[in-house]
């Protein structure tokens, strides 16, 4: 269960009905990694190399993939190294070493931002730089090295530990901006934030000297308040990497992080916190985040669970009849006659895509046969046009390229910074769930896609590093979620605004795993979706608020901190529809508080109503508090201005989905 690929995970799911969710299967179990890389690297090399835009500078050890999308890309890409948010703790590189400290929790009306401070900083001698030389799904090493290169000695800090270890690669002083007091058989430090404690093996410390043999290592940790130091020195072994495994079953998902070979301590987040397993204790006291307070619990392994989520091929409208039935079809026939041009990039590219195949999904269904023939065959047209491994050679636009600097797939009209491999799982996941649409209608598509739609998946979720595309790019195992940005330029770490979008990628990718027969890869996509779909609903739609934050709802979620905002609109109507975008049949998680629905709903619509950006996804979104509600968005629907329709929805889609909800 520890090994990072050692999974025990739920069988092929089958697909029945129109609406083509996902109907669940027998448990079983599997070691293998989705999308095996002799077949990801041979979609790769038959696509044009090239680099669409040129890598910042990094810190980064030859021959490791760059970290992009990660919750530390701050410490590798950019002239200087951004802080991190390992939480509980914040931490930041220097010239010669390192610092850390617990974020300091300020909430205003908008914001609620974690500080990022050296409560407690480490100076290496002899170091001249340092470079990240490991991580893995939830860690993080950075070597520093003296001036011919050598390795002094490695640090790791990882996400929900409050250790930050550093082992001496050899003989090595460290200078500490703090004075260490000998307490039993470890050392505490007073600082103005609070207590720092040291527990130091094979090696001495002297005040503000703590010198190592090599081999030695340094473990420091915060105390949390009114706690004495001693519980969690007893488990301040060394970490020196993180394993992973996830669990996938009929009506839940598991998830585990493991911090070494015997029990250690870890935070829960509130996710976390709300479904951990019974072998975790959280008795050790807690300490403060921009998540609320988090419990510091002690285990062989933090393990989670979460309810399963389903991936929806399209909307059920089997209960759609009569005069609803009819205008639906007239609508979708009007919807498929005036679809615009297919756009040059990956953004809107996939999000025309998308649209298209909800199209021809609902044409099928309300039997408007025309409309539905020519939906299919100007979306596999146009797949097939994206698809095509030689379009970039041939001049055209609306194709992808390999960038072997990034190692990843770009579109070559480059979008909100996708050359840079910003938001990659919110394009391709329109991508993956188009053609997984396609598919259920056309099986005979699958092999002409294949190639490149699977050098996406693996692009976004790629079940193992190929040396080709990395594992999991976008996707933070311990944080439960996506983050959104490539080389996170930012003092308050990685971000991600959109999270329905990343839930829409997990559901296209189980969509495309399901249309090719890959079992593997469909446990990896529920996985995802379910875990990506829980956290969606706890941080950004319905979260726990602090005082002083004066909404209901976050639209920017940070390492760091959080915000009310996007980073396109300050409307309320954006700052919600960003995170219900594209309201898909897999939306459903998005469900479940009526009253809650109808608060975020009525926030959102204050000033403009149903008018205002993406104001057609909070009317769909409305629907989701109950019969009642949905009929009154109905009503609303027929009088919402064309104008007002975003253009990866259509008035037949948002018709269909307030008909389905009735």
């Amino acid at each position: 269960m520890a090994a990072v690929l050692a999974v025990s995970l739920l069988a092929a799911c089958s697909h029945s009905g129109p609406e083509g969710a996902d109907q669940g299967g027998a448990t079983g179990t599997s070691s293998t990694a989705p999308l095996p890389t002799g077949e990801i690297a041979e979609a790769a090399r038959a696509l044009p190399q090239r680099t669409v835009a040129p890598m910042p500078a990094t810190r980064l050890a030859r021959g490791l993939t760059p970290p992009t999308n990660h919750w530390f890309s701050g410490l590798v890409f950019g002239d200087q190294p951004q802080p991190v948010f390992p939480l509980p703790l914040a931490f930041g590189l220097q010239a010669h070493g390192f610092g850390f400290g617990l974020p300091q929790v300020v909430a205003s009306a908008s914001s609620v931002v974690g500080s990022h401070q050296d409560d407690v900083t480490v100076s290496v001698s002899g170091s001249s730089d340092q470079v990240v030389s490991a991580y893995d799904d939830a860690s993080v090493t950075i070597s520093s090295r003296g001036s011919s290169g050598d390795t002094l000695g490695r640090t790791v800090v990882a996400e929900g530990s409050p250790f930050v270890t550093h082992v001496a690669s050899a003989d090595e002083s460290l200078q500490t901006s703090v004075s260490w007091t000998p307490e039993q058989d470890f050392w505490t430090a007073t600082t103005p934030t609070g207590t720092y404690g040291a527990v130091v093996e094979h090696g001495s410390v002297d005040q503000q000297t703590i010198r190592l043999d090599a081999g030695g290592s340094a473990v420091f940790f915060p105390v949390p308040k009114g706690h004495d130091a001693s519980a969690l020195a007893s488990l301040a072994a060394p970490v020196t990497a993180t394993h992973t495994s996830y669990d996938v079953g009929a009506e839940t998902v598991t998830t585990s992080v493991q911090y070494g070979s015997g029990p250690s301590a870890f935070v829960a987040m509130p996710v976390q916190a709300a479904h951990l397993g019974d072998q975790v204790t959280c008795d050790l006291g807690s300490f403060p985040s921009v998540y609320g307070d988090l419990r510091l619990c002690s285990g062989s392994s933090l393990t989670w669970s979460v309810p399963r989520t389903r991936a929806a091929a399209g909307l059920d409208l089997s209960q759609v009849t009569g005069s609803n039935r009819a205008r639906l079809a007239a609508q979708v026939t009007r919807d498929v006659a005036s679809a615009p041009a297919p756009p040059a990039d990956t953004y809107v590219g996939g999000k025309w895509l998308y649209r298209e195949s909800q199209l021809l999904d609902i044409a099928d269904q309300v039997g408007a046969t025309k409309a539905a023939a020519a939906a299919q065959r100007r979306l596999a047209r146009t797949l097939t046009t994206w698809t095509n491994p030689h379009g970039c050679s041939d001049g055209k636009v609306r194709c992808f390229v390999y960038d072997p600097s990034w190692k990843g797939v770009v579109g070559l009209a480059p979008s909100f910074g996708s050359d840079q491999f910003n938001d990659h799982h919110f394009h391709y996941g329109y991508f993956l769930y188009a053609a997984g649409v396609l598919a259920r209608h056309d099986p005979s598509v699958v092999a002409r896609l294949r190639p490149v739609m699977n050098l996406l998946a693996a692009d976004i979720a790629g079940g193992s590093d190929t040396g080709v595309t990395p594992r999991l790019r976008v996707y933070d195992v311990y944080a439960g979620h996506s983050w959104a940005s490539g080389t996170s330029p930012f003092a308050d770490g990685n971000n991600q605004e959109s999270s329905s979008e990343a839930v829409n990628a997990w559901a296209g990718l189980s969509l495309w795993a399901a249309a090719t027969g890959d079992q593997d890869l469909q446990r990896q996509a529920a996985w995802l979706l379910s875990s990506e779909a829980a956290s969606a609903r706890a941080y950004w739609t319905q979260p726990r608020t602090p005082a002083g934050f004066a909404h209901r709802t976050f639209g920017i979620n940070w390492g760091g901190k959080r915000d009310y905002a996007t980073w396109f609109s300050p409307a309320p109507s954006a700052i919600l529809g960003i995170q219900l975008i594209p309201m898909s049949p897999s939306s459903s998680y998005l469900g479940g508080d009526p009253g809650r629905i109808r608060a975020n709903v009525a926030e959102a619509t204050a000033a403009s109503g149903f008018t205002g950006p993406l104001g057609d996804y909070v009317l769909m979104y409305s629907a989701l508090a109950g019969g009642a509600d949905a009929r009154r968005a109905l009503a609303r629907s027929r009088t919402l201005p064309a104008g007002a329709i975003d253009d990866g929805d259509s008035r037949s889609y948002l018709t269909a989905f307030l008909l389905s909800h009735l």
